[in-house]
């Protein structure tokens, strides 16, 4: 959802300098500022109504993306039957494609910090588009599945690159507001994949058509993005100004540190993860959820279809129950901003555990909507309550991941870029992952005592919002990573 690349705008407001900011940055001169606070060059200075429509064209490309992720779970059965291949393999069309999602930061978080926020992310929705049309068009197993990997990958840019481009546009405020509105495409697109995808799959279209819709939709976004929407990252912005205006180019304009790229992306992330108890726990929270989200779309249909013996398409609406929880998890985080968090800033000025209040009020409704639903899955008990139980789960998922994300990048700040992309790439690991032991442990245990199992696993990682509330600020001051 959100990316490392708010590294830039994090320093200038850590550090009020972005020209020593720009120096460092690889493949971007070193150019003068802005011209005055008020300079219309710069994107925080951009209309509130330019800054909402670049952020809805993001949001969108994000919502396609994620949608994209899930929108081929309900089509398992013409899978298994058209190919021949067993449940467990089938749901590798998912599991592959999260799996992408565990690499493609890896690839876009570098591109935007040298190439800017524009090109990279067209770059990647266009591949990913492209790569998406073997997949109704085949009749090879293995074409669809490697192609759904390559689908993740690129289709990760967005998820890589539109958080840093909320961060070239808001100021700390307002973006924590639009943060909240973003992540709820982040969420709403694997809900409502199920959903889109198990009636297009009962319908005469045929699940060939759920990529199809994803190929159209994402061209259409894309266009848009690339022929409205202008560069937002402040030292590519700069840089290209610069060069307008006939500042001399430095010597090594054009040319990429590989051997600092390499440093920075590939190998401090690790070292973060293994340092810091911050990164590490918040990370494993955070992934688990992530987990969790995605073995939903193989949990929930063992739970209508299987055993309630609901048809595929009314078997995919209990998603929308998870889709109002997050609805209504973006509505807390925007009053939580608005009147607490605004009140902390004015007075304190940096208040990084503040963000941890919505979090704690997560990890409190995440377990107990587990809980729900599994005991409320005998199919001889009315199925209002297991559906509802969705509300608590969406709306645990959006507090724990959401919250979660805006204290990892005001802890490490200048060092976000590194944090964000280990938790992505560890995110994506076991997004991938839980969907390919769902069905094993939904057969073997039941639906009661598999949602019970993952919610004492949920239960087990509470403490870590409320031990980040009480001890966090004490725990940055031992890192070297963060700015106290």
């Amino acid at each position: 959802m959100a990316s490392g690349s708010q590294q830039a705008i994090l320093n200038k407001e850590e550090n009020g300098s972005e020209s020593d900011h720009l120096s460092k940055e690889p493949n971007v001169m070193a150019a003068p500022g802005w011209d005055g606070p008020t300079d219309p060059n710069n994107p925080r200075n951009f209309s509130t109504p330019k800054k909402v429509f670049i952020t809805g064209c993001l949001a969108s490309l994000v919502c396609i993306a994620t949608f994209s992720s899930s929108v081929m779970s309900p089509a398992s059965g013409d899978l298994i039957q058209e190919f021949g291949i067993s449940k467990e393999v089938s749901v590798l069309a998912t599991a592959l494609y999260v799996l992408g999602f565990a690499f493609g930061p890896l690839i876009f978080g570098p591109a935007s910090e040298v190439l800017g926020r524009k090109y990279p992310l067209s770059i990647g929705v266009f591949l990913f588009a492209i790569f998406s049309i073997p997949i109704p068009v085949t009749n090879n197993v293995a074409t669809v599945f490697v192609c759904r990997f390559l689908c993740g990958t690129f289709g990760a840019a967005p998820l890589a690159i539109a958080g840093g481009g909320l961060a070239d546009l808001w100021e700390p405020l307002s973006r924590g507001i639009a943060v909240a509105g973003f992540a709820s495409a982040t969420f709403l697109g694997p809900v409502l994949g199920p959903l889109v995808g198990g009636f297009v799959t009962k319908s005469h279209l045929g699940w060939r058509w759920t990529q199809w819709l994803s190929i159209i939709f994402s061209l259409f976004f894309v266009a848009v993005y690339f022929v409205f929407c202008p560069e937002t990252y402040s030292p590519v912005v700069l840089a290209r100004l610069a060069k307008k205006k006939g500042y001399p180019l430095p010597e090594n304009e054009g040319k990429v540190d590989f051997k600092q790229l390499a440093r920075v992306y590939m190998l401090r992330p690790f070292i973060m993860l293994v340092q810091e108890p911050i990164l590490a726990l918040l990370t494993l929270y955070m992934g688990f959820i992530y987990g969790f989200l995605y073995l939903c779309f193989e949990a929930f249909p063992i739970a209508f279809e299987e055993h309630r013996g609901w048809d595929i398409g009314i078997g995919s609406l209990p998603f929308l129950s998870i889709t109002v929880g997050v609805l209504i998890g973006v509505v807390i985080i925007i009053v939580h901003t608005m009147t607490r968090m605004r009140r902390k800033l004015e007075t304190v000025g940096d208040a990084p555990e503040e963000r941890l209040v919505p979090m704690m009020i997560g990890s409190i409704l995440m377990p107990a909507g587990i809980f729900w639903f599994a005991w409320t899955s005998n199919p001889s008990l009315p199925w209002a309550p297991q559906v509802v139980s969705g509300v608590f789960i969406g709306c645990g998922i959006l507090l724990i991941f959401l919250q979660g994300m805006n204290y990892i990048i005001d802890v490490y700040k200048v060092m976000a870029n590194s944090a964000i992309s280990i938790n992505a790439m560890f995110r994506g690991l076991l997004g991938a992952g839980f969907p390919l032991f769902a069905s094993y442990m939904f057969n073997n245990l039941g639906v009661p005592w598999a949602m019970s199992l993952l919610g004492f696993l949920c239960v087990a990682l509470v403490p870590v919002p409320f031990l980040f509330f009480i001890y966090g600020a004490k725990i940055r001051k031992w890192s070297k990573f963060t700015a106290h």
